[in-house]
């Protein structure tokens, strides 16, 4: 397939590209390198020592024989990125293409207006250059579980029946977003509905738990083809701040009770998820929302794992609960279904002792460039 990717230089764009390109696809990536900056600007730089899009794709074309095409440019810029699409007359989207931070889209008025602005201007440019110069592209864009929040009644894949004063109808499921960045991506959501009833485009609109790893099997060939791993307070998913703190000897920083549960992936499921998204499109017409998770944890149950193995890895880690910087439930009723994607045929990865032992062994690597002081955290929500 033909196959478009926005954000292609990110934690999850570029092992994306990587896979689609290995299994033979057609594979443009566009970014602007809006994270790297953000990155830099806020002194949260990735774990690992990362070449520029441009010569990653050189790298991978060395290695594999495959090429991917890199465009460097803004999908907020309308006329750019409608350009691309009459260029490349993608068959599928993958939009990554958002800055991917909640901390960050709390940090201050700036901070927030740059996410508002950034995320829902490429959706909606997204959507058009849809309309205008391939309608028939099917667009897979990467929402997040965080949209739903952490509701009291079980979370379903995207849709609610509802029956009110005895009549019923299918509803979009409640969302009651925890930052800024989260409520961007339910605006997202709306913006895809209103465009799909309207237009008739098709869309998978995938709800993403935080997502753990650092292995691919493109980025095993080539150290400098591992993803953007980052541990810090900012763009850390906890998974991979917790084992970056266990290899560097700082304890474990549960935020208050530590009873938040979410739901989980390894980015090895993350890459079968779109793939098998973008190779089962929805008819014209459709907005698909499925949950994409494999598992359940509570903080605390993450942080015991991550000792558990780290400890028989002999790094004597520490726990210590500190002030939650952030507004949400410490303990609650969590109850996801993800029932679709398995349907589709992923094969999950689940965090068995032998995957957390692995990244330790992955992150032990890269040990000395570790920096302490982007672990504690530095924004607060209010």
């Amino acid at each position: 397939m033909r196959v478009l990717i926005l954000g292609g230089d990110g934690y999850l764009g570029w092992p994306t590209a990587m896979s689609m390109a290995a299994k033979g696809h057609d594979v443009t990536v566009m970014d602007n390198y809006l994270r790297r900056n953000i990155a830099q600007e806020t002194c949260s730089e990735a774990l690992t020592p990362n070449p520029n899009l441009i010569d990653r794709a050189k790298i991978f074309e060395a290695a594999t024989g495959k090429k991917i095409d890199v465009v460097i440019g803004d999908a907020a810029d309308y006329r750019v990125l409608s350009a691309l699409f009459a260029r490349t007359k993608p068959e599928c989207v993958v939009h990554y293409a958002e800055q991917p931070s909640a901390p960050y889209s709390m940090k201050g008025f700036d901070e927030a207006r740059l996410t508002l602005n950034n995320n829902l201007n490429v959706t909606f440019n997204v959507i058009f250059a849809v309309i205008e110069q391939a309608p028939d592209c099917h667009i897979v864009k990467l929402g997040t579980m965080g949209e739903y929040g952490t509701p009291n009644i079980d979370i379903e894949e995207g849709w609610l029946d509802v029956t009110h004063n005895g009549r019923s109808q299918k509803f979009l499921y409640p969302r009651q977003a925890g930052s800024l960045y989260h409520t961007t991506k339910v605006l997202d959501t709306d913006l895809l509905w209103f465009y799909v009833r309207t237009y008739g485009i098709r869309v998978t609109d995938l709800m993403q738990g935080p997502v753990y790893g650092l292995s691919t099997p493109e980025a095993d060939m080539d150290e400098r083809l591992v993803p953007n791993f980052h541990y810090d307070d900012i763009f850390g998913t906890v998974v991979n701040r917790f084992v970056t703190q266990a290899v560097a000897g700082i304890p474990l920083t549960v935020y208050g009770k530590g009873g938040q549960t979410r739901g989980y992936l390894n980015l090895l499921d993350t890459l079968q998820c779109v793939e098998l998204a973008m190779t089962s499109p929805v008819k014209k017409g459709e907005l698909r929302i499925l949950n994409q998770i494999v598992e359940q944890f509570t903080v605390n149950q993450i942080a015991e794992k991550v000792k558990t193995v780290g400890d028989r890895m002999g790094l004597n880690v520490a726990v210590k609960s500190i002030e939650n910087p952030r507004k949400e439930m410490e303990e609650h009723y969590y109850n996801a279904k993800c029932s679709g994607l398995i349907e589709l045929g992923l094969k999950p990865h689940p965090m068995t002792d032998d995957v957390v032992a692995g990244m330790l062994e992955n992150v032990l690597r890269y040990k000395d460039r570790i920096d302490p002081s982007k672990v504690m955290p530095r924004v607060k929500w209010s």
